[in-house]
């Protein structure tokens, strides 16, 4: 375990998490040096970390966006990207970004000449209920 400057207890785990996200924040700002970079991103703890903040805070033109927490749009774009990994590119071997990029390019040209929408399986009143539910007791941890 690692300790932070307000010495409360983090993991190792969010600890690279946080080293990543900052990595790949500073990749596309020195990709884009000349514009305002919008980020839109889910509520992720690692989007969150101090460090981040601060990053963010001295680099005024990237600006974040979050979505809204169980963004139902959002949980599509997570479930389409989950079919590309899992039946496109999962235990493939690739010599280069560029066989990459065309192995996806191909599976999603396979795809949409046998698209069909995804379906919705809750209705909005089930959703709505569900985010809207009480709850069941009140016992303090």
């Amino acid at each position: 375990m690692l300790m932070r400057r307000t010495s409360m207890p983090r993991t190792l785990g969010e600890l690279v998490y946080a080293q990543e996200f900052l990595a790949f924040l500073k990749q596309v700002a020195r990709a884009y040096p000349d514009r305002e970079l919008h980020l839109v991103m889910d509520n992720y703890a690692t989007h969150k970390k101090q460090e981040v903040r601060d990053w963010l805070t001295d680099n005024p033109r990237v600006h974040v966006h979050f979505t809204p927490t169980s963004g139902s749009w959002l949980n599509l774009v997570e479930v389409w990207f989950s079919i590309i990994e899992r039946q496109a590119i999962h235990r493939g071997s690739f010599g280069s970004v560029k066989d990459l990029n065309a192995k996806i390019r191909a599976f999603i040209t396979g795809w949409n000449t046998r698209c069909h929408p995804f379906v919705w399986t809750k209705t909005a009143e089930d959703i709505l209920k569900k985010a809207n539910r009480q709850a069941t007791s009140n016992a303090a941890h």
